[in-house]
C-alpha cells in the first residue's frame, strides 16, 4: 500500500469501527465511552490487527485530553478555582500519596518487585484517567454538581502530581539522565510557565479574539481557538509538563471573556473527535497475550488496585465532608489506573527499574480497569435515592429563590435587546447573552451587564450559551435573516424552547411565522403605533378616540397579516389599510373625526 494511502486507510478503519461499536454500546446503555474502548480492543493488534501504528495513533489522541481540559478550563472561572482549593491542594494531595503508598504495599506483598520498582508502579496507579472520568460525569450531567467539582480537583491534583511523580522515577532510576533538571528547578519552570500563561490570558487572548471578530471571519476565529490550545501545550510540552495541564490554565484565563461560548462551540467537534481518537488507543493498547497468558495475575491485581482506591479514597472523602454514599460512589469512579500511568512505567523501563514484560502486565491492568470503570460507575448509580418531587415551591416565589430552573437565552444584546433583557432581569431571570459585535459587547461590559461573543443563530454556540437547559431562546438579533434555514436546525436540537423573534419588517415577520416560532414582533411595529398615539394626542385627538383608533389598526393589520400567511401573496388584505380620504369614525364614540 502506498505511503499515502496507509494512514487514510488507518482513519477509514477508525471511524468504521466507532460508527458500528459507539451507536451499539450506547443503544444496549453501556455508554460511549465502553464503545469507544471496544473499537480500539477490536480494531487493534489484539484482535483482527488492522491498524499498525499504534504509536502515532495514540501521539495524536493525547490532543483529545488537551482539548477536553480547555473546554473544562473556561467552564471553570478563577474564583470558583480558588473556592476549590482544599480540595484541590488537601484531598488531591492525601489521595495521590496515601493511594500510591497502599498500592506499593500491595505490589510488595502480590509480587515479587523490589521496593523501588513497586513504588515506581504504585505511584502511577494512584492516578485515575482524567479523560474517562470527566466523560463519564458529562454523561451523566454530574460536571457541574459539588460532587463532580470535588471529583475534578482529585484529577487537577493528579494533572499536577506529573512533575513531582516523574522527578522520583528519575531518582530512582538506575540509569541517571545527567541532563535532567533537578526536582526544584522544574518546579520553578512550571510556575513560570503557568505565569506566562495567565499573562498571556489576561493581556493578548482578548484583544486577539476582539480584532478576528470584528473581521468576522469564523474560520480565522477557529484557527486562533486552536492556536490557543496548542500553544499553550505547545509551552508545557517544551518544559517537559503536562500539556493538559497548560490548555486547562488557558481555559480558566479565558473563562470570564466574553469569547469562551464561542471558543467552546469552535473547539467542541474536535474535542469530541479527538477524545473518541483517545479511547480508542487505550482500548489498542491491551495486550490480549499479556491477558491471556497471565490472566490469573491481572484478575488479581485489577481487584486490588480498584479495592485499594475506592476503599482510600472514599475514607478521604468521607473526612473531608462527602456523604457516606458520594464517598463509596467517588471512589468507584476513580478506581482504574490513569493515561499517565503508561507515561511513568514507559520512563521506569528506560530507568531499569522495570522490564519491558511487568510494563506490559501494568498496562493491562490499567486498560482493563479503564474497561470496567462504566460498569462500575453505573452499578454505584443503582445506590441513588429515587428523587422527590419538590411540592412545597410553587409559583413566582419558587422562580425568585432558584429553585426552578428559569433561563433565557438571548440572541442580540442591541438597542432592541437590552430592552428584553431589562424586563427579564427584574423577574429575576436568569439572562444568558450572545452577541456577534464585539462593539456591543466591550460597551455592555461598561454598564455591568455580560455578554458572550458568537453567532446565537449556530447550535453550537446556543449549546455551549446553556440552551438545552434554557427555557425561551429570544432572538433579537437585527437584520432580515432566513428563518427556515435557521430555525429548522435549532429546532431540531432544542425542542422544548420556546422560540420568540424580532422580525426586520413585515415580509420577514411573515417568514418567522412560517418557520413556526411562538412569537414574532416587528422591530419598529410598537414604537410606530406609540409614536401615531402621541401625534394624535398633540392634535387634540380625545384619548378614547386614540385608543379605538389604535385596536382598530391593530385588528385590521392582524386580519390582513392572516391573509397574507394563508394566501402566500404580499398584496393581500389592501383593502384594510387606510387610505387617504377615508375617515374612521369609531361607532361607539359618535365623534366628529378631525378634518384639515
Amino acid at each position: 500500500m502506498s505511503h499515502v494511502a496507509a494512514p487514510l486507510l488507518d482513519a477509514v478503519i477508525y471511524f468504521a469501527a466507532v460508527v458500528v461499536l459507539v451507536p451499539l454500546f450506547a443503544r444496549l446503555k453501556l455508554g460511549a465511552v465502553l464503545g469507544y474502548l471496544a473499537a480500539g480492543v477490536v480494531i487493534g493488534p489484539g484482535v483482527l490487527g488492522l491498524v499498525a501504528d499504534t504509536a502515532g495513533i495514540s501521539g495524536l489522541a493525547e490532543f483529545g485530553i488537551v482539548l477536553l481540559l480547555f473546554v473544562i478550563g473556561l467552564e471553570l472561572k478563577p474564583s470558583r478555582l480558588w473556592s476549590l482549593r482544599r480540595d484541590i491542594f488537601g484531598l488531591g494531595t492525601l489521595q495521590v500519596v496515601l493511594c500510591g503508598l497502599a498500592l506499593t504495599g500491595v505490589l510488595l506483598a502480590a509480587t515479587g518487585l523490589s521496593w523501588q520498582a513497586a513504588l515506581v508502579v504504585g505511584l502511577p496507579l494512584a492516578l485515575s484517567s482524567t479523560a474517562l472520568v470527566m466523560q463519564l460525569l458529562a454523561e451523566r450531567e454530574l460536571t457541574t454538581t459539588p460532587f463532580g467539582e470535588r471529583v475534578f480537583a482529585i484529577l487537577l491534583f493528579q494533572d499536577l502530581a506529573i512533575v513531582p511523580l516523574l522527578t522520583i522515577v528519575a531518582a530512582l532510576s538506575r540509569v541517571p539522565d545527567a541532563a535532567a533538571r533537578p526536582g526544584w528547578q522544574q518546579a520553578a519552570l512550571t510556575i513560570a510557565a503557568i505565569a506566562v500563561l495567565v499573562a498571556a490570558g489576561r493581556f493578548l487572548l482578548n484583544p486577539l479574539f476582539r480584532l478576528i471578530g470584528r473581521l468576522g471571519v469564523r474560520e480565522a476565529f477557529a484557527a486562533a481557538a486552536l492556536l490557543t490550545v496548542l500553544g499553550a501545550a505547545l509551552l508545557m510540552a517544551s518544559l517537559g509538563l503536562s500539556m493538559a495541564l497548560g490548555a486547562f490554565v488557558a481555559g480558566v484565563m479565558l473563562s470570564e471573556s466574553p469569547y469562551r461560548h464561542a471558543l467552546e462551540a469552535d473547539i467542541e467537534p474536535f474535542r469530541g473527535l479527538l477524545l473518541g481518537l483517545f479511547f480508542v488507543s487505550v482500548g489498542m493498547t491491551l495486550d490480549l497475550h499479556v491477558v491471556r497468558d497471565q490472566w490469573v495475575m491481572v484478575v488479581v491485581l485489577v481487584a486490588a488496585v480498584m479495592a485499594t482506591k475506592t476503599a482510600v479514597i472514599g475514607g478521604l472523602a468521607r473526612l473531608f465532608g462527602t456523604t457516606t454514599l458520594r464517598a463509596f460512589q467517588m471512589g468507584l469512579l476513580l478506581a482504574q489506573g490513569g493515561e499517565f500511568g503508561f507515561v511513568l512505567f514507559a520512563a521506569g523501563t528506560r530507568g531499569l527499574l522495570l522490564d519491558a514484560a511487568a510494563a506490559n502486565l501494568f498496562g493491562a491492568v490499567v486498560t482493563v480497569s479503564m474497561l470496567l470503570t462504566p460498569f462500575a460507575a453505573r452499578f454505584a448509580a443503582h445506590f441513588n435515592p429515587k428523587p422527590v418531587e419538590r411540592t412545597d415551591l410553587d409559583g413566582p416565589d419558587a422562580v425568585v429563590r432558584g429553585e426552578v430552573p428559569c433561563r433565557v437565552v438571548l440572541v442580540g444584546a442591541g438597542r432592541f435587546g437590552q430592552g428584553v433583557a431589562q424586563m427579564l432581569l427584574a423577574r429575576g431571570v436568569e439572562v444568558v447573552a450572545v452577541d456577534i459585535d464585539p462593539e456591543i459587547i466591550d460597551v455592555s461590559n461598561l454598564f455591568g451587564n455580560r455578554v458572550f461573543f458568537g453567532d446565537g443563530r449556530r447550535v453550537d454556540i446556543l449549546r455551549a450559551a446553556g440552551a438545552e437547559g434554557a427555557q425561551l431562546l429570544v432572538l433579537a438579533n437585527g437584520g432580515s435573516w432566513p428563518p427556515a434555514d435557521t430555525l429548522g436546525p435549532i429546532r431540531d436540537a432544542f425542542p422544548h424552547l420556546k422560540i420568540l423573534a424580532r422580525a426586520f419588517d413585515r415580509l420577514h415577520h411573515l417568514d418567522l411565522l412560517r418557520a413556526d416560532v411562538d412569537y414574532a414582533l416587528r422591530e419598529v411595529f410598537d414604537g410606530s403605533i406609540a409614536l401615531g398615539r402621541e401625534a394624535l394626542a398633540l392634535l387634540d385627538t380625545p384619548a378614547e378616540t386614540i385608543v379605538a383608533i389604535e385596536a382598530e389598526f391593530r385588528r385590521r393589520d392582524d386580519e390582513r397579516l392572516q391573509e397574507q400567511l394563508c394566501s402566500g401573496d404580499r398584496l393581500s388584505g389592501l383593502d384594510k389599510l387606510f387610505r387617504p380620504g377615508t375617515v374612521f369614525v369609531p361607532d361607539a364614540l359618535g365623534e366628529i373625526p378631525f378634518q384639515l
